[in-house]
């Protein structure tokens, strides 16, 4: 959202001095340029109340002024309290969230994917009790850093993803946000820039799956930039060597892009309805002179947190087949080693000869079962356990220190 700048000012009234009451040697601010190092917006803080569109600016005087406050000072300086406490714990309940997403559940994302690429495996692990005893074999055997690869290449992707999105939108007519009044051409642009995303992330997404399904025991230290180096040899045919049975980037375009878009269209579906249920629900609820301020402010981060992990967790619950079916697909011809996910030691190759989407639903169906499309679906369990855990205790911990604060 750009920033909106006034031109110009008559008067600095605004900060409580009138045009009468300056200086001899003084003059009205009456330039943009001028006014452009002194008037900024705000950054975007996460979890923080900022403008969205459709919503209005406060009119002057309905909240604190900036001038002096002359006898009430002190209450407006009381009052300001807990809006920055209010500001700098929903920033904390932000990267508490993000903290979870992307550090605290990678071990139960690297279980899950070797799990679902694990065609030799005899344990599906579909509960959270036996993914956990084989989390703890890993750690045991091999260290805590085995439940951790591949995180650093995690974030190149997902950076690789945003700025690919940015630079299309940018440059193609595709909208990279759908307005309030949107049509079926908008959605279908907007849906088609999501699926050229993944398509061109989709070679740095199998080199960061092969980071993390690879075993700790055989493969060596790798660098930080060894994610986007594989990818582009990926793209070119250079780098490392694989095997014969390697699947083309054109036989991967299809199930990357319809998974990506999937996994958007149904997390949006419902992190609105969600919203939308919890939004009607707090408002039947109004306010009244006994409810504290504690609530209200809880009330205004916690529904969009919630309905984010409700969208993440029913894409992920929904769309687990066929995530399962991407990453054999990837993995093919690779010469990638994974652990043993029966034993939680040793290891095993991927030999896998699909031929192509249709061929590898076909051959999990009927050597595996319908089942064999949900192995280590236990680490998804998990990972939204601890999510929800970590949900609650930010709670707990912001609703404390409001109450100390009021």
């Amino acid at each position: 959202m750009h920033p909106r700048r006034p031109d110009s000012f008559d008067s600095l009234s605004y900060r409580g001095v009138g045009r009468d009451e300056l200086g001899p040697g003084s003059r009205p601010f009456s330039s943009g340029s001028e006014l452009g190092a002194w008037v900024t917006s705000p950054p975007d803080i996460p979890g923080s109340r900022n403008l969205h569109w459709g919503e209005k600016t406060p009119p002057y005087g309905a909240g604190t002024p900036l001038g002096g406050a002359g006898p009430n000072e002190e209450a407006n300086l009381g009052a300001g309290g807990p809006e920055q406490l209010n500001r700098l714990a929903g920033f904390g309940i932000g990267l508490a969230s993000l903290f979870t997403e992307n550090v605290l559940a990678h071990p139960c994302i690297v279980l899950r994917r070797q799990c679902q690429v694990n065609y030799h495996a005899r344990n599906y692990h579909l509960t959270p009790f036996t993914i956990v005893n084989i989390m703890y074999c890993i750690n045991k055997t091999q260290g805590p850093r085995a439940l951790w690869k591949g995180m650093g290449s995690t974030f190149i992707v997902q950076g690789i993803t945003l700025g690919t999105e940015g630079i299309l939108s940018e440059f193609t007519p595709l909208p990279r946000e759908l307005s309030h009044k949107w049509n079926l051409k908008q959605i279908g642009g907007h849906l088609l820039l999501k699926g050229l995303t993944h398509v061109i992330a989709m070679p740095f997404y199998s080199a960061n799956l092969i980071e993390t399904v690879q075993s700790e025991i055989i493969r060596d230290n790798p660098g930080i930039l060894d994610c986007v180096k594989e990818g582009i040899g990926r793209v070119v045919g250079l780098g490392v060597p694989h095997s014969k049975r390697l699947l083309p980037l054109m036989v991967l375009t299809f199930p990357t892009a319809l998974h990506g878009v999937l996994h958007y269209v149904i997390s949006s579906i419902v992190q609105k309805l969600v919203l939308f249920v919890l939004k009607r629900d707090s408002s039947h609820n109004l306010p009244t002179e006994s409810s504290t301020s504690v609530q209200s402010m809880l009330d205004a981060y916690f529904p969009e947190l919630i309905a984010s992990f409700a969208a993440s967790l029913c894409a992920d619950v929904m769309l687990y087949p066929l995530e399962t079916v991407l990453h054999r697909l990837h993995i093919q011809g690779t010469r990638t080693i994974i652990d043993n996910t029966d034993l939680g030691y040793e290891v095993l190759p991927i030999n896998t000869q699909y031929e192509g989407m249709k061929d590898c639903i076909n051959t999990i169906k009927r050597e595996e079962g319908v089942q064999g499309f949900y192995k280590g679906f236990g680490a998804v369990i998990v990972q939204y356990i601890l999510h929800v855990a970590v949900l609650q205790l930010t709670k707990i911990i912001y609703s404390t220190l409001l109450q100390n604060v009021s």
